[in-house]
């Protein structure tokens, strides 16, 4: 059956949700769907992610000119190009990520005939959009044909808040093997074969927590001297968490390499990994690191890696959420057990089938069947 799919995303940078996109917009038109990806709020640009040649791109920020966000004026010609694109386009279902390209989504497609797939992906109560967006979320959500939440727990935010929006929940799809590109990044540059690595992914910002991690392995470096801390990502704090390495004494020990695009290569290399966020909603790299044989260590936050690790059979699980001592206790005991963290990565690879491509686009597709127009 071909499907003509537009899916409309803020930007196509380095983040979780923009991985999503990419891989679910690759995964359609490889199996003959038409995707136009609609970029509504950054500029034109290079993405971060690999895109098949056959997704149409479209940057709205063309079709609008001048691009102030705080213009109300250009905010409707935003809303208005928006409408005629998917008139335009004539689509069996509009699908977007994200609130604020959510609202904006809604509103451009009401009252057109075209049915509108919203999707959250955090977990909203722990994100605070500003009362202007709360307001207009709580007002737009009961219009959309679909909220799609990545978790229970987030679906049972959506019927507690909004109670007259239709939710259903689909995970994120397991990539694995992950794709390459550049910029590429060989783990032997960094680490002799010998050295055993701790290693976390993600953006270096401060719901990530990467201090917490630092101040684990900085408990840890001395008892294991064969270890040594890797954070793959880039982001604004990475000065604070340079300085917080050199204050540790870690400059032999801990990597900040910045973004890869091999990062596939670095969870295959990889002995253990680490998550020590405050939030997430369905977090990718988790799931894709336990994918590539890694135990995992996470703390406990509200959504994510409850939904994922199977506490105490793939990984860990780490409360409270923060404390530094209880992340510490929780790598202590999987850094020095090679049997039992072994073991662990044996089972991880299961999130291979309970996360798969298949099973997943296969939920979507249900969903896109259920408001096909």
């Amino acid at each position: 059956m071909t499907r003509k799919i537009l899916f409309c995303v803020s930007a196509m940078s380095s983040g979780g949700a923009e991985r999503v996109a990419a891989n679910l917009a690759n995964a359609w038109v490889e199996r003959g769907y038409q995707v136009t990806l609609v970029v509504t709020y950054s500029k034109r640009g290079e993405c971060f992610y690999a895109l098949s040649d056959k997704i149409e791109l479209c940057y709205l920020s063309d079709l609008v000119g001048n691009f102030h966000r705080l213009d109300l004026f250009v905010q409707f010609k935003r809303l208005l190009a928006l409408r005629h694109l998917i008139k335009t386009i004539q689509p069996d279902v509009v699908l977007s990520f994200l609130t604020n390209v959510n609202v904006a989504t809604i509103l451009a497609a009401w009252g057109s005939g075209y049915a509108a797939i919203v999707s959250e992906r955090t977990y909203p109560p722990v994100r605070s959009i500003g009362r202007f967006y709360e307001s207009l979320r709580k007002l737009t959500y009961p219009h959309a044909a679909l909220v799609v939440m990545q978790t229970h727990k987030g679906l049972s935010w959506l019927q507690s808040a909004i109670p007259r929006a239709s939710g259903t929940v689909i995970p994120n799809p397991v990539s694995y093997p992950l794709s390459a590109f550049e910029p590429r990044l060989a783990p032997h540059t960094l680490l002799a074969d010998k050295r055993r690595l701790l290693l976390a992914v993600g953006r270096l910002i401060k719901l990530k927590q990467f201090d917490c991690c630092l101040m684990s392995f900085a408990t840890l470096a001395k008892r294991y001297a064969d270890w040594d801390l890797v954070i793959l990502g880039e982001g604004p704090l990475r000065g604070a968490l340079e300085l917080q390495i050199n204050a540790l004494g870690l400059e032999s020990r801990v990597y900040l390499p910045g973004g890869v695009g091999n990062v596939g290569d670095w969870y295959a290399r990889a002995d253990l990994y680490v998550m020590s966020s405050s939030f997430e909603g369905f977090p990718n790299t988790l799931v894709e690191a336990m994918a590539h044989g890694c135990a995992a260590v996470s703390y406990d936050c509200n959504t994510g890696p409850r939904d994922i690790i199977r506490d105490g059979e793939d990984g860990m699980l780490v409360n409270p959420v923060g404390d530094v001592a209880a992340l510490t206790s929780a790598l202590d005991q999987l850094m020095g057990d090679d049997e039992r963290r072994e073991r662990m990565a044996q089972k991880a690879v299961d999130v291979r089938e309970r996360f798969s491509q298949a099973s997943i686009l296969a939920m979507w597709d249900e969903l896109f069947d259920r408001v096909k127009r």
